[in-house]
């Protein structure tokens, strides 16, 4: 799949480097205490258990920034379905180039894959509806990059990236201000002063914050922590002025029902912050 637009070379490099840097320091000195410095050698990326690959361009990324002359041969990308058995890749090179890109390799091909395989099971189950999956910004600070790059890989949209490409008001920004109606009027003179291209979107809490918010003339309504037929409420309230959003307290088995509420959007953040990591292997070839 193409890469998203926020996972730029720039953002990659600056991630990669603070990695590196964090594991190896001044050396890996397990590395070069053992391994000769002309020593080359191969290793495959072993699946060891069933899922959507994911985290394979970066880590061909990783291999090239740490060292240019590594060799990746790979046979399966993200996105695909892979078995335990499967060899995703083969990398070809400085056995220290290798080892000491292990770790940081294994960590985000695991981690993304984890995000990857559990988008695409919520995915699944949206299958004929209108309705689209998101992700949220409940990711692990410094590797957020990674975690909405693997929710698309798995068939996720991504939603806003950070704090700012979009405005959303939540129930602690409508609680100090005092008012959904004066919160969004505040947003709306900020976006025309600053020349900003920001959409708008509220949290509400009961179908009265529904009614305010339409009235605000926002383009997204969040539909917080409702049950299924308020939200069919409340969608029929907005009857198409604007797009809607179930968030909050989202479980995989509810989705089905959800998405019959019409909603445009449901968002979870048990995207990133539940999924459990894949068991990946990078095994010396003998």
């Amino acid at each position: 799949m193409k890469r998203p637009s926020y996972a730029t070379d720039k953002a990659l490099k600056i991630f990669i480097n603070n990695a590196l840097e964090e594991d190896i320091q001044d050396g890996d000195h397990s590395t070069l205490s053992t391994i000769p410095k002309d020593l080359e050698q191969s290793a495959k990326l072993l699946v060891k258990q069933d899922c959507i690959l994911a985290g394979v361009e970066l880590a061909e990324i990783i291999f090239k920034t740490f060292d240019k002359n590594l060799k990746v041969e790979t046979f399966l990308k993200d996105g695909n379905m892979a078995k335990v058995g499967d060899i995703a890749f083969i990398v070809t090179g400085s056995a220290r180039s290798i080892l000491s890109t292990e770790r940081l390799i294994l960590n985000c091909m695991q981690r993304m894959s984890g995000i990857a395989t559990l988008t695409h099971e919520w995915d699944s189950r949206l299958v004929g509806t209108k309705t689209k999956l998101l992700d949220t910004r409940k990711t692990t600070p410094n590797f957020r990059v990674c975690e909405k790059w693997a929710v698309a890989i798995g068939g996720g949209t991504n939603h806003r990236y950070g704090l700012y490409d979009m405005i959303m008001l939540k129930d602690n920004h409508i609680d100090y201000n005092g008012s959904i109606t004066n919160a969004v009027k505040m947003a709306k003179d900020y976006v025309k002063k600053n020349k900003k291209k920001l959409k708008i979107e509220v949290e509400t809490r009961n179908l009265e914050e529904v009614q305010e918010a339409i009235n605000a003339k926002v383009d997204r309504i969040m539909l917080d922590n409702m049950n299924v037929k308020m939200m069919k409420q409340a969608v029929q309230m907005i009857n198409g002025t604007c797009e809607s959003e179930a968030s909050g307290g989202i479980t995989r088995d509810m989705l089905k029902e959800i998405a019959t509420t019409g909603v445009t959007f449901i968002s979870a953040g048990a995207l990133t912050h539940s999924a459990e990591n894949i068991d990946l292997s990078l095994k010396a070839v003998k």
